[in-house]
């Protein structure tokens, strides 16, 4: 160790950004990590938080040393972001879900197209497997917690909705036409791997090791704590119930999130695919499943 690093141990104290969206599912994860119930070290983590589509922008840029995205903007981030293997928000059999006024249709997907679809992004995972479903719609931008009102304000025929508005359409008037999570896995038999964490190549291997492992042992304590983390997250709820909060945390918060495991990494792949072949992302290239050490 230098003289000056006795002199100042604090020198040795790594300001590590991390940025994730203000929702109850991301709050819960890292509960543990901004409370300091783990020990991270000499890494000291300052929380940023964004709504997603302004976070996969900002990655794009480089701005970011860890952060959450989406799964879609990931096919764009590769050669500069490590995917994590820890923190993934996957639907086994549920998602993103397409509302609207009116009931739904017998042919929900033909009834889609040429529709307007007030969406969330153009690079979060709930459109792009919109796009796959039903490529002739045609999109509007609008942040995420405003479509259930654009909707049903008569300003888009249909909506899609992430987050905690897939639970709460139906206290608006809103009709269920297509769960994105639901057609996924009817197509492909996998869960619809929608957002994860990624960390900054340059880095270097031994900080994106470290960064791993206290991202996992943040989730596994929290699941381990799961009544102090679930307070910690109704205040990122926005408007759900103590009971729906607990059933949003765990739609979005489990075992996926500790591990994507040979599944979560199956369907990552699977997805980035076929993007790619409806031209609609480039080429997987250098996909890393970052773990612990």
């Amino acid at each position: 160790m230098s003289e000056s690093a006795i002199r100042n141990p604090q020198s040795a104290i790594r300001t590590i950004h991390l940025a994730h969206s203000p929702d109850a599912d991301d709050a819960f994860m890292f509960w543990a990590m901004a409370e300091g119930r783990i020990d991270t070290g000499e890494r000291r983590y300052v929380h940023e938080l964004a709504d997603i589509e302004t976070l996969n922008q900002r990655a794009l840029a480089g701005e970011l040393e860890v952060t959450a995205v989406s799964i879609h903007a990931y096919a764009h981030l590769t050669d500069r972001y490590a995917l994590l293997a820890h923190g993934a928000s996957i639907g086994d059999g549920y998602g993103p879900r397409v509302v609207a006024r009116a009931p739904p249709p017998a042919d929900t997907r033909a009834a889609l197209a040429g529709r307007t679809v007030a969406i969330p992004g153009t690079l979060t995972t709930a459109w792009l497997a919109l796009q796959l479903y039903q490529p002739r719609v045609r999109p509007v931008v609008v942040p995420f917690d405003q479509i259930e009102d654009y909707v049903a304000a008569g300003r888009a025929d249909a909506g899609l909705l992430i987050h905690e508005g897939q639970l709460t359409f139906g206290a608006r008037g809103l009709h269920l036409w297509a769960d994105m999570g639901e057609w996924w896995h009817g197509e492909t038999g996998l869960p619809l791997p929608l957002g994860g964490n990624v960390v900054r190549r340059d880095l270097g291997p031994d900080l994106l090791r470290a960064i791993a492992g206290d991202l996992k042992a943040s989730i596994v304590y929290g699941l381990a704590h799961r009544a102090e983390a679930l307070r910690h997250a109704q205040r990122f709820s926005r408007g759900l119930d103590a009971a729906q909060t607990d059933r949003f945390v765990s739609m979005y918060v489990n075992a996926y999130t500790v591990d994507y495991g040979p599944t979560g990494r199956q369907a990552v792949t699977e997805l980035l695919a076929r993007a790619h072949r409806a031209g609609l992302a480039p080429p997987p290239g250098n996909l890393v499943f970052l773990s612990a050490a």
